[in-house]
Order: structure tokens, then C-alpha cells, then sequence
């Protein structure tokens, strides 16, 4: 009878003190990158990729390049000439950063014990995932700077006006999917490697919107220009070669190997590398498979 009852209040707490659940995660809100020369790094992705910064002399740490209303290129200064390292974080937007912050806990995931806003008024919160890459959780919030600049600098000299997705190096499929795929809802969508008997990528799209992370598998050491390779950000743009147009037309005074040619990839897409002077790549891709 004891035991009946000890299971009857048992039952009656955990009804009371359900189990935190997953806000959504709507998209890829961001990519931060180290860059050695942060005037260079703005010929890049200022004049050649054509993207605005929204937030000059807002006293943030990073200098940031607005892709569209939700997503954003950060970019800090000071990258060490001998650190191969150039990715700083991803971001994932949330709608709801304290609740994620009790859901990733509930999880036994480590998270800080509180998350108030940052400089530039947004929720903010940093995890890291099986990799030792950093994972920010981000909340717009009313009155942030984000949303004060909602509907501005989206001029037309943007190559492209998605980032469609992110890519991080993985050396344990298993234990990312534990992460993004079982903690956080992923769900892959495409896996492709160099040759048919090799799994190179996986794409993992975010459970409430259709951006996704894409898993570059490595085995071993990594050395520094194909980690600038790996860790990278991708583009949606509709027609490759009128991008490789106005790229070209825009490439004045940058290296020359900053634009690569175009060329039809694993998934069957029209694509396009690009580089910046740290070696960081930016991929462009079409929407749609070569018909």
C-alpha cells in the first residue's frame, strides 16, 4: 500500500512539473568568422558580396553584414597569424531563449546559468556541440538593433539574399545527430560524399524552418585550408552565372583566387566557391537540381 502511494505522489509530481519541451528553432540566424584584416575582410563581403552593415558605431565586439532581415555574417578582428581556426560560432534563432536555456539543461546540456540581453538588445546563448564548435542561441527582441533595422540595408547589390545553410566539421556522425538530431529535432535531408561509396556531408535541416547545418565529416587532423574550406557559409542565389557576372565586374584590386569557376556539385546544383583573405569560404548555390 506504501508503495502505491509513494508511485500515486510520484505520478502526481511529474504531472505537475512536466518535463521542459523545445521551443522552435526557426533557422540559421548567423555565422561569426575570426578574420586577420577586418578592412580586407570588408572588401569581401562589403563590395563583393554586396552586404550592408547595419550597426556602424554600435560599439559591438564583431563588425556585421546583414544577409536579410533574420540572418547575418559576424565578423571579429584580430585572428593570430598562426591560428588555423577561423570559425567563431554558428547562430540558431529561437523563439524563446529561456525556455531553450531549461529545455538543453533538462537535457544535460551545458548551459550558462542565465542568459540577459546582449549589446545589441537580443537574447543570447552560447553551448557548445559535440565538436567543440560554439552554437549560439539567439531571440530577437523588440527594440534590439536587429528588429529597429527591420526592412533596411537590403540594397540590390546583395549577391544573394538567403544563407541557405552552415557548414561544420563533424568527426563523429553518432554523436553530433545526439545533439542537433535527438536534442534539438534536426532531421537529415541529404547525405552525398566525393564518390558513391562515401559519405562526405550530411545536411541536417532545423525542425521549424528550412534552412539546415551541414555535417562535413573528417577523419583526423585537419590542417588550415581545409578547415577554411569546411567550416563555411552557403548562399541561395537563382542563376550562377549572372552572379559569376557581377562578381567579376566587382573583383577589382581583390585576389584573383578569391572567385573560383562555377561547376556542377554532388547534389547536382550549380555551384560556386568563393574565398576570403583568411581563407574562409563562401559558397554560392542555385535553389534547384541541374535539369
Amino acid at each position: 500500500m506504501l508503495k502505491l502511494i509513494s508511485l500515486l505522489l510520484l505520478l502526481c509530481a511529474a504531472a505537475q512539473n512536466p518535463a521542459p519541451r523545445r521551443p522552435p528553432v526557426t533557422g540559421v540566424a548567423q555565422i561569426a568568422l575570426r578574420v586577420s584584416d577586418l578592412t580586407k575582410a570588408r572588401l569581401f563581403y562589403g563590395q563583393l558580396l554586396g552586404y550592408a552593415e547595419p550597426f556602424p558605431g554600435a560599439g559591438l565586439p564583431q563588425t556585421i553584414f546583414k544577409v536579410n532581415d533574420r540572418q547575418y555574417v559576424e565578423l571579429f578582428p584580430g585572428l593570430p597569424p598562426g591560428q588555423d581556426e577561423r570559425l567563431a560560432y554558428i547562430g540558431l534563432e529561437t523563439t524563446d531563449l529561456e525556455a531553450m536555456r531549461a529545455f538543453l539543461r533538462s537535457k544535460g546540456v551545458a548551459v550558462p546559468d542565465s542568459a540577459g540581453p546582449g549589446r545589441d538588445g537580443n537574447l543570447r546563448m552560447m553551448v557548445t556541440d559535440p565538436d567543440g564548435h560554439g552554437v549560439e542561441f539567439i531571440q530577437y527582441l523588440s527594440g534590439s538593433l536587429h528588429l529597429k533595422a527591420r526592412g533596411q540595408h537590403l540594397g540590390p547589390g546583395r549577391i544573394a539574399d538567403r544563407l541557405l545553410h552552415v557548414g561544420v566539421t563533424v568527426a563523429d556522425a553518432a554523436a553530433a545527430d545526439r545533439f542537433y538530431k535527438e536534442v534539438l529535432g534536426f532531421s537529415e535531408i541529404w547525405r552525398g560524399g566525393t564518390t558513391d561509396a562515401v559519405t562526405s556531408w550530411i545536411n541536417m535541416r532545423v525542425p521549424d524552418g528550412t534552412d539546415y547545418i551541414e555535417y562535413m565529416l573528417v577523419t583526423g587532423p585537419v590542417d588550415r585550408r581545409r578547415l577554411g574550406v569546411l567550416h563555411h557559409l552557403a548562399l541561395q542565389v537563382p542563376d550562377i552565372q549572372k552572379s559569376l557576372e557581377t562578381l567579376r565586374e566587382r573583383a577589382a584590386g581583390l585576389d584573383p583566387a578569391a572567385v573560383g569557376s562555377p561547376q556542377v556539385g554532388r547534389n547536382n546544383r550549380w555551384q560556386l566557391n568563393l574565398y576570403d583573405p583568411d581563407g574562409s569560404r563562401t559558397e554560392l548555390m542555385e535553389p534547384f537540381t541541374v535539369r
